[in-house]
């Protein structure tokens, strides 16, 4: 079966899907997020959500809409932060997409407090008007189709079994017709035996059509490249350590690096607005971060202290071990936000603090 399938099975599985039987986060889990790392990751975020509702014009009403929204981490901290603006904290109405039914249960108990929200399957399923999308490592599980480059063009990837029933990466017989038309340069001229990742365009699509025709914007946070480029980057996370994909499906987190140059195109395609992207470290320090560090370091311990420096580095340094550059913040929005916080240099970042 082709890469993409084998993904969404390991995945979405009904009764063996790895996101639909299991809470996957800290250190419990698999695997821990930004939210779990730090409140300040969600405070931001709540903050950065009130300077984008401010651009449009403080409306009436605002769907907060989370997509994969973990234990319910990131919302609960970005609600904290916007109860200081009761004009916004009273428009807003909760969104949160989530299909797993584990999950969906510790968010419940999270934002037992919080009126006016509900849980979807979809965001189809969200009722229309002005939203902002948050949408944090979301986009690194939708399905990828693997592509290898041959003399002859280029092959779908798949899995295959081998002699001794083991999974294995194969390639379809037969090339891809015309596949090569459409890819970007540096793509093409990739060697032989190259293999390249793609995800359809239609999720990110349909945020940008959301956001250009009803007002508002969707921030995107995840692992990835700035550039479509070839590389395998097709990986299984389980305990906090790298590991086979094809190993024990549905028993680990099966992820694909996010390719932002892909997602700039298609909500561009739509006539939507793009920001950015730039790195998550870029992006937490113009919201003011190290402010926010300090503040809460002042009436913590010096062992809270401690933990609080540890988290802010994690979340923003460059380097082995944390997350500052590998990961990448980009935004869309409708065409009249012309500057969005943290994602736009001639904007003042302050203003959302």
């Amino acid at each position: 079966m082709p890469v993409w399938r084998y993904m969404e099975l390991c995945l979405m599985h009904p009764r063996y899907g790895y996101y639909v039987s299991r809470d996957p986060l800290g250190r419990e889990g698999d695997f821990t997020t930004a939210p779990e790392v730090s409140q300040m990751f969600g405070e931001l975020l709540g903050l950065w959500t009130a300077s984008v509702w401010k651009q449009m014009g403080s409306p009436q009403l605002l769907r907060l809409i989370e997509l994969g929204p973990g234990r319910g981490t990131m919302m609960a901290d970005a609600l904290r932060a916007l109860r200081v603006l009761p004009p916004l904290y009273q428009t807003l109405s909760v969104h949160m997409v989530e299909v797993n039914p584990v999950l969906r249960e510790r968010q419940k108990t999270t934002l037992s407090g919080v009126r006016n929200i509900a849980w979807h399957d979809n965001i189809d399923d969200v009722p229309e008007g002005p939203c902002i999308i948050l949408a944090n490592e979301y986009f690194d599980v939708l399905p990828i189709h693997q592509m290898v480059k041959r003399e002859n063009g280029w092959h779908e990837r798949v899995i295959d079994v081998d002699v001794n029933g083991k999974l294995v990466f194969a390639a379809a017989a037969e090339p891809t017709p015309r596949f090569d038309v459409l890819l970007p340069p540096l793509v093409r001229a990739a060697p032989v035996g190259a293999v390249f990742e793609w995800r359809p365009d239609s999720e990110m699509m349909k945020l940008a059509t959301r956001v250009r025709d009803q007002d508002g914007a969707a921030l995107i946070i995840d692992y990835g490249h700035l550039r479509s480029d070839a590389g395998d980057t097709f990986q299984a996370i389980a305990r906090h350590t790298f590991t086979d994909p094809l190993k024990a499906p549905g028993q680990a987190d099966v992820t694909a690096h996010v390719d932002f140059q892909a997602l700039s195109r298609a909500a561009e395609d739509v006539g939507a607005r793009v920001h950015g992207p730039v790195t998550q470290g870029e992006f937490l320090k113009r919201l003011g971060i190290d402010t926010r560090a300090a503040a809460l370091m002042q009436k913590a311990t010096p062992e809270v202290a401690t933990d609080i420096v540890a988290a802010q580095k994690r979340l923003t340094d460059p380097g082995r071990g944390g997350m500052g550059s590998m990961f990448k913040v980009l935004g869309i929005s409708e065409p009249r936000l012309t500057a969005i916080a943290g994602l736009s240099d001639h904007i003042e970042e302050d203003e959302s603090a």
